[in-house]
């Protein structure tokens, strides 16, 4: 059968004759006529028998000739679990679809989303997309799906695996309920054929191949390594060979540690998986497809969407922990007909993961052997050259430049006095490893204590809270009336005041408050005497009475029962309120 009798369109034929395909595969044959008829279709088939044709083609013929999309509206969505899948159907998209007048958008995560909103500001008819980046655009009022015709799901299983059947579910809540569902994956599990249940309308199953099996043309081999002889295995695999190898990690931290490792060989790889920027994703993908890398470390996000031409091997250098995955792995190679080699390395810890593959695939890998002894060594990789100041010291990283000293070794220039100018320091001299003499002369008696000290005074008596100024109208001039009340103070409204808040300092030599004196400093003999110029010509504050609070230096409950004490003398001489 030719793809002229598939149906389709003399554009797309013609499209088609270009990229040098004649005979359509057995999943293209089936799936191109279901979908040109409009029925909802769940198509089974092994990766790399061409899936992405089988959609794409029929695709682009329903939605040509009709008219375009309106602005922020979509006639065909097509989700994929990853970037790079993505990226593929979008490329295949746009090379059948070169003669047809149709708008194509592919949006992903990794990369801006303004440039990708500006994108669907006129609408398009094609959207290629990831579920979550998809609903992020939704939530912005970006993209509609009044006009939906058709949806695909690719790789749905995947999505799955992924934690995509949430998001999933939020986009069919959204699209509506007359359309076209396509589905397609390599493998199809019972949980994705109860979700194809719930999404299509009598869906028409399409199973190509036995259920998660292989291509016929890949030669699948394994070999059983101890753990420590698994990379001199894996660097003499890649040695004996030119032709270009994926080899896949289990974990993202192996796949960049690999990629050292593999420089000890003499192997230039690139690493690419989901700690990547796009951008590094990318460049690393375009690198291997232009042969300037010799080999691609992945994880299992490229097993999914890398279509990589006459890709001669696949290394598994870490066996798959769900063996579904093994099938999408060696997929990779042996595409389009074309024959392929498969490689896994076996460790003991391992062996359960290859029991479950080969119940899988229903058949029994081959066993293959190596001489340990002729396994190659790595060699050193040798380390970026640091500079000459930094291997004198032993140092890493950036160093502290040296500070700047006066020129010619001479001292600064020194005032009259013998002080350094304002701005200077003194330069420190080489005594044989001692500290020279500070810059700066100090007294003798900083930091030291007076020979003789005043004794201190202590009273018994309980102190005064009117001379302290805690109270609104009291006053430190005053004398205590009976019930602790001022008629002076109250008198004048307390308007002569100490200084600060509401706390005067006692007028007699002794200590007035003597449980506070650790509030109030040091001892007047350690502290140094206050000019009398400085203290006259300090402009004093005005306070007012009425503002101002108890004093910091009482306690808190004798600050409290003044307060009290004044607001009932001011009650009661009515000068609280105003009329």
């Amino acid at each position: 059968m030719s793809f002229n009798e598939l149906g389709l369109s003399a554009s797309l034929l013609q499209a088609v004759h270009d990229t040098g395909y004649t005979t359509p595969t057995p999943i293209q044959q089936r799936a191109i006529p279901a979908i040109l008829s409009g029925q909802d279709v769940m198509a089974a088939a092994q990766t790399g028998t061409g899936k992405t044709a089988g959609f794409t083609l029929p695709l682009l013929q329903r939605l040509g000739g009709k008219p375009p999309a309106r602005n922020q509206q979509i006639r065909a969505l097509v989700l994929t679990p990853t970037r790079e899948l993505a990226a593929q159907v979008q490329e295949a998209i746009v090379v059948y679809g070169k003669h047809e007048k149709l708008r194509t958008v592919v949006v992903f995560g990794g990369v801006g989303i303004n440039p990708q909103i500006d994108a669907l500001q006129r609408g398009c008819d094609i959207l290629v997309a990831t579920p979550g980046r998809l609903l992020d655009l939704h939530q912005q009022k970006a993209v509609s799906f009044s006009d939906l015709e058709i949806l695909v799901l690719d790789e749905a299983d995947r999505m799955l695996d992924m934690g995509f059947i949430r998001d999933i579910r939020k986009i069919l809540q959204l699209l509506p309920k007359q359309r076209q569902n396509l589905m397609f994956s390599a493998t199809f599990s019972d949980e994705i054929r109860t979700l194809a249940k719930t999404i299509c309308h009598s869906p028409l199953e399409i199973d190509v191949a036995p259920r998660n099996s292989t291509v016929e043309t890949v030669e699948q081999q394994v070999y059983e390594v101890q753990k420590d002889k698994k990379l001199p295995l894996l660097g003499k695999l890649l040695q004996e060979t030119r032709e270009q190898v994926l080899v896949f990690s289990r974990t993202k931290h192996g796949a960049n540690a690999l990629v050292k490792k593999l420089a000890g060989f003499g192997v230039d790889a690139a690493a690419i998986h989901g700690n990547k920027s796009q951008n590094q994703r990318t460049k690393a993908l375009d690198d291997f497809k232009n042969n300037r890398v010799q080999v691609l470390v992945a994880t299992d996000i490229a097993a999914r969407g890398l279509d990589i031409e006459l890709l001669a091997m696949v290394i598994n250098y870490d066996m798959p922990q769900v063996p579904e995955d093994y099938v999408h792995r060696i997929g990779r190679t042996g595409r389009a007909g074309a024959s392929g080699l498969a490689v896994s390395l076996v460790c003991d810890e391992d062996s359960d993961q290859l029991r479950a593959i080969e119940r899988l695939i229903r058949r029994k890998i081959n066993r293959m052997s190596f001489d340990a002894q002729s396994l190659p060594a790595p060699k050193a990789v040798q380390e970026p050259a640091r500079s000459s100041e930094q291997s004198a010291s032993g140092q890493h990283g950036r160093q502290r430049p040296a500070r700047p000293r006066h020129p010619g070794g001479q001292q600064p220039p020194r005032s009259s006095s013998g002080q350094p100018q304002p701005g200077q320091r003194q330069a420190r001299q080489d005594n044989g490893g001692q500290r020279s003499a500070p810059a700066y002369p100090r007294p003798d008696n900083i930091g030291q204590r007076p020979a003789q000290q005043p004794p201190r005074q202590h009273s018994s008596r309980q102190p005064d809270m009117r001379q302290h100024g805690a109270g609104f109208g009291a006053n430190a001039s005053s004398s205590p009336q009976p019930g602790g009340r001022s008629l002076q103070g109250a008198g004048q409204g307390g308007r002569r005041r100490g200084r600060g808040h509401g706390g005067g300092r006692p007028q007699t030599g002794g200590s007035a408050n003597p449980g506070n004196e650790l509030r109030q400093g040091p001892a007047p003999g350690n502290r140094a005497p206050r000019p009398q110029a400085a203290a006259e010509q300090q402009p004093k504050r005005p306070v007012s009475g009425n503002r101002e609070g108890a004093s910091f230096g009482l306690p808190a409950k004798a600050a409290s029962d003044s307060l009290w004490r004044s607001l009932g003398d001011r009650l009661r001489q009515g000068k609280l309120f105003r009329r």
